[in-house]
């Protein structure tokens, strides 16, 4: 069975965006942070999004390593993101790019179709994709970048779940700026 990872930048009160889809609180992230997301993005060997973060990603990282001003770091994750086989989940988008499979059906019968296949691990971002992996148990590790701001509100990193979910933790670790990263295994 393959393992599901759902990893984000999010505040410290626990928002992926404040209101208005607005992300200016990350900013650039160091180079360390980058090159650690690097590392997690060329260790999965499918890359799940949702349709928000879908089209965020496809507007920069088929171009990214050819921008001016482009690190080491950020030229091998244009590459390593064009490479990456990557599914989207939509309704309303009709056409993806870049080694992608588009799913206009039923997400969490997807996502549980895949993690019984064969391959390595796979990612998967977007928060209301990940919410309905994680409200049917889908997810394994939780891998949580938290920045010291807080915004007071809009798309939170955790959905409302039925019932608890225990986790062990794997890895903390401080980044500049106050940036903490924390890893959790789901406890089977």
């Amino acid at each position: 069975m393959r393992k599901l990872i759902y990893g984000m930048n999010l505040t410290l009160d626990g928002y992926i965006a404040a209101p208005g889809d607005d992300i200016g609180w990350s900013g650039p992230p160091s180079g360390e942070l980058f090159q650690w997301w690097l590392d997690q993005e060329r260790a999965s060997s499918l890359s799940l999004y949702g349709r928000k973060l879908w089209e965020a990603m496809s507007s920069y990282w088929p171009a990214g390593d050819q921008q001016p001003n482009a690190t080491p770091a950020e030229i091998a994750f244009a590459q390593n993101w064009r490479d990456t086989p990557k599914v989207v989940f939509s309704s309303t988008i009709d056409k993806v790019d870049w080694n992608t499979r588009l799913v206009t059906g039923d997400a969490v019968d997807e996502i549980t179709r895949l993690k019984a296949g064969d391959g390595g691990s796979m990612s998967i971002g977007g928060a209301t994709l990940a919410g309905a992996a994680m409200r049917a148990g889908l997810i394994d590790e939780y891998a949580l970048a938290a920045y010291p701001v807080l915004v007071g509100g809009g798309t939170p990193f955790f959905t409302a779940l039925d019932s608890w979910v225990s986790l062990n933790l794997v890895e903390t670790r401080t980044f500049p700026g106050g940036i903490v990263l924390t890893r959790y295994e789901t406890r089977r």
